[in-house]
């Protein structure tokens, strides 16, 4: 009887521990292979001419989930930029580069997969909180005036590119979420996901060819300012074709990246990806280097808001 009990719960863990991995995909290692295959699958050029060098800032900071893309994104972003060129890319951790100085030498940010911790989902927060000069007051203040300095930076012209989990970044924040256009509600396990073009005619997902694509990744859905539909849309997937989606009553377009306007500034937010293996698309990788490109300021298409 005991051995039997024993072999049970051996049994029970298994079958667990199955469908934990059954929700991920393996991490990719990061090494000179995979590095010369998306080199090989990189865009040749761009879709859109500029006679500019632009100056962006790519910040891989996270405090809260660590996300195993990160490193790739980084690295993804640089192999982009450097073979098309018109790029001069930095890469940081450092959130005192949100400093309002600081942030107006660059042309757009890259906020990569920046998770905030649950409690506040604050990013300045959970930086200046630890800072042992500042008390806890002093630190609030802190947080709230480099908030302000991002969304100024957005609002006199700087671009913002918001990958996956970096829309978590100031989670709690309405001025946040308004700028991006939604927050981070929840997602269900990782599964295929069939991501479908909203408008196969706007340029900015003229990468696909009039298609969409499907890959494994964990299903977003968003609250707050995406209820009110203040972007323009360019991916979305079925709700009715995701398990664990809570609302199925709800709109059946649920949208996975879009782009808006901010002040002057542009704004682009894409869901894909969560893994490393989507960045063996090369139709995706021409889709980032395209919405790069539009938050730099170099594409001109139709940003209007499509509201509820």
């Amino acid at each position: 009887m005991k051995y039997t009990r024993i072999l049970l719960q051996i049994l029970c863990l298994s079958i667990f521990s199955f469908n934990l991995n059954a929700q991920s995909m393996p991490k990719v290692e990061l090494n000179t292979s995979w590095l010369k295959e998306i080199k090989e699958l990189a865009p040749e050029k761009t879709h859109f001419p500029s006679s500019k060098t632009h100056k962006v800032l790519v910040f891989s900071l996270f405090t809260g989930f660590d996300h195993w893309v990160v490193p790739h994104t980084e690295a993804m972003m640089r192999i982009v930029t450097e073979k098309v060129g018109g790029f001069e890319l930095t890469y940081t951790t450092d959130i005192n580069y949100f400093d309002e100085n600081t942030l107006k030498q660059f042309d757009a940010v890259v906020l990569n997969n920046n998770c905030s911790i649950r409690d506040k989902r604050d990013m300045f927060w959970d930086v200046f909180k630890n800072d042992n000069k500042l008390d806890s007051n002093q630190a609030k203040i802190k947080a709230a005036k480099f908030e302000k300095y991002l969304l100024d930076y957005v609002k006199k012209g700087g671009g913002i590119m918001s990958i996956h989990g970096a829309i978590t970044m100031q989670n709690k924040s309405e001025a946040f979420s308004d700028m991006m256009g939604g927050s981070f509600d929840y997602h269900p396990k990782q599964q295929n996901i069939d991501v479908k073009l909203v408008d196969a005619k706007h340029p900015l997902v003229q990468a696909f060819d009039g298609k969409g694509f499907s890959h494994i990744d964990e299903p977003y859905f968003f609250n707050n300012a995406y209820a009110d539909k203040n972007f323009r849309p360019l991916l979305y997937m079925e709700g009715s074709k995701i398990e664990g989606n809570k609302y199925p009553d709800g709109d059946e377009k649920r949208y996975l990246a879009w782009i808006k306007k901010y002040g002057k500034g542009n704004i682009l937010y894409t869901s894909p990806a969560h893994n490393a293996q989507s960045f063996s698309n090369p139709k995706l990788l021409q889709f980032f280097l395209d919405g790069l490109q539009f938050v730099v300021g170099d594409v001109e298409c139709d940003t209007s808001p499509i509201r509820k």
